[in-house]
């Protein structure tokens, strides 16, 4: 799938506290932590539980969420297909829907079980 404009816009405008219960009922859901997910998205963004805690309270948007991020310089290696969408084809124009989805494919690897060494990734 094609990554556009529209879709861009409606990530972008989305609050990250509408869709973090979702990510702590996924992985709990599957015998993982919150603490495990707050190791996850630390390593992506560099927020820890308090600045989470922050920006759910500010109802802060995807799109500011990600402003503020350090993201991690590994994570380019974060590949596959994940919502239908391969993330490392998703074009530099749309940095903001493939971070969007850099933080949808840890907490999906998370879930399915994969280990943490794995999904925290490291340069050879």
């Amino acid at each position: 799938m094609k990554v556009t404009a529209e879709k861009n816009e409606k990530i972008a405008n989305m609050s990250f506290a509408s869709v973090y219960p979702h990510y702590v009922t996924k992985v709990e859901k599957k015998g993982r932590t919150k603490e495990e997910l707050h190791q996850v998205i630390k390593w992506l963004t560099g927020f820890d539980e308090e600045d989470l805690q922050g920006l759910m309270q500010e109802k802060a948007t995807f799109e500011t969420f990600f402003q503020q991020a350090n993201i991690h310089p590994n994570a380019d290696l974060i590949k596959g297909v994940i919502c239908g969408y391969r993330i490392e084809d998703i074009e530099d124009q749309f940095a903001l829907y493939r971070q969007c989805r850099y933080l949808d494919k840890l907490v999906d690897e998370l879930a399915k079980g994969r280990k943490m060494e794995k999904i925290l990734r490291e340069r050879k």
